[in-house]
């Protein structure tokens, strides 16, 4: 079933072979610190609009399950929505409140991304994943403008214990106490959590996937992935923006710089990285949400602040939707109005990266030869996470040629 588009106002998606509408404009969007090229522009309009499709295609009437898969039946293709993710409901929340209220509604069975938001911090009390109440805070906290007391309390004694924490949940878990820096007195906790990110980056801008440094295995503990470069990152941009933090702003810099210098020659964002170098440990799979989304978002985020302007970097990477030239098979599937998942690798189940990670364990900065010819990329994963199309959303409709609300 084809949704009518709620990106831009009145007008039905487009469809392939046609027109893109043009977008919306409103008064109080972020300014794009420098434009993007109309075929960029074209390109987003697309994208964005699919991913309000999208969403409306996974969303249940109470939450957003963790994937969609496409399937082979006798009638052609079909999405099977698979689980339940109360992170995923949280992020597609924060990119569906960009979009003006009706089609909030439209999406979200007659609710609206602030009804969706408040019903999954009432989940997310008591979740065992830290990662999981620090989206809902945030989402509360940005949305709503109101968290709920328990649900703060509950994420900062974790985030104050001491304990090791996954680096994407310590920053967002900054960024959620940035968020409610209004409601509650979190600057203690704001400090104490950029502390921590601070002291995990390496020499190189790189950050590691758990901190503090040196938590986890020995042939591991060195490798941080795309996501763990890229949320720290924005957290200690928007702590830059927040508090005038000249310190959280040359980190994040240092970051930005450092994965623009190692992205693929056709605009890949790679996956594993060595946090104690600037290198990169392996490259595949190649994500499609950190081409369309996840870098946009961050970089934005980064020269909304005063930091480096990259927006070459975020055009080539959302080039590689197109030329992917790992893969024959098309990434972006409008029949099923969603982005897949992402290319890999044709390996035993991580393979190559395990591989890598006992090589470069040993010897920083090593390479296995042969590895490209031996476990070739090119296997698409026909999936599709909520997350992946919410932050499609949230990267890109805060920026005045996009359309959205904000």
């Amino acid at each position: 079933m084809k949704i009518a588009a709620g990106l831009h106002k009145d007008h039905a998606p487009p469809q392939s072979g046609s027109d893109p509408v043009p977008p919306q404009s409103g008064s109080d969007h972020v300014p794009p610190r420098s434009g993007t090229r109309p075929e960029t522009a074209v390109r987003v309009i697309q994208l964005t609009d699919l991913a309000v499709r999208g969403l409306t295609r996974m969303y249940d009437g109470d939450g957003f399950p963790q994937t969609a898969r496409g399937t082979r039946t006798s009638f052609g293709t079909e999405l099977r929505l698979e689980g339940r993710s109360t992170r995923y409901t949280s992020i597609a929340a924060l990119g569906l409140h960009l979009l003006p209220e009706h089609v909030q509604r439209s999406v979200l069975h007659g609710d609206t991304a602030a009804e969706l938001a408040r019903r999954t911090g009432i989940r997310a009390l008591g979740h065992r994943d830290t990662g999981a109440l620090a989206l809902a805070v945030w989402a509360c906290a940005e949305i709503t403008g109101s968290v709920d007391s328990a649900l703060y309390e509950e994420l900062r004694g974790r985030c104050e214990s001491g304990s090791p924490l996954a680096t994407v949940d310590a920053s967002w878990a900054l960024t959620a106490a940035l968020a409610a820096r209004t409601q509650f007195d979190s600057g203690g906790l704001v400090q104490t959590l950029k502390r921590r990110i601070l002291a995990a980056q390496g020499p190189g801008g790189l950050f590691p996937h758990m901190i503090p440094v040196g938590t986890g295995s020995r042939l591991r503990r060195h490798i941080g992935s795309f996501a763990d470069q890229v949320y720290p990152l924005q957290a200690l941009a928007r702590t830059a923006a927040a508090t005038d933090d000249d310190v959280a702003l040359a980190a994040a810099n240092a970051c930005a710089t450092r994965i623009c210098a190692l992205q693929g020659e056709a605009g890949q964002w790679w996956w594993h990285y060595d946090s104690r170098g600037h290198s990169v440990v392996e490259r595949f799979p190649v994500y499609s949400v950190h081409q369309h989304a996840m870098a946009p978002m961050v970089l934005f985020d980064l020269a909304t602040a005063g930091g480096d302007d990259h927006t070459a970097a975020i055009e080539l990477g959302i080039d590689w939707l197109q030329s992917h030239p790992e893969a024959l098979a098309d990434l972006v599937c409008e029949s099923q109005d969603v982005v897949w998942r992402k290319v890999g690798r044709r390996e035993p189940r991580k393979a190559a990266r395990s591989l890598a990670a006992a090589a470069t364990a040993l010897r920083p900065g090593s390479e296995l030869p042969g590895l490209d010819r031996l476990l070739p990329a090119g296997v698409v994963d026909y999936e599709c996470r909520p997350y992946e199309l919410g932050w499609m959303l949230y990267a890109w409709l805060q920026r005045n040629e996009f359309g959205g609300t904000r």
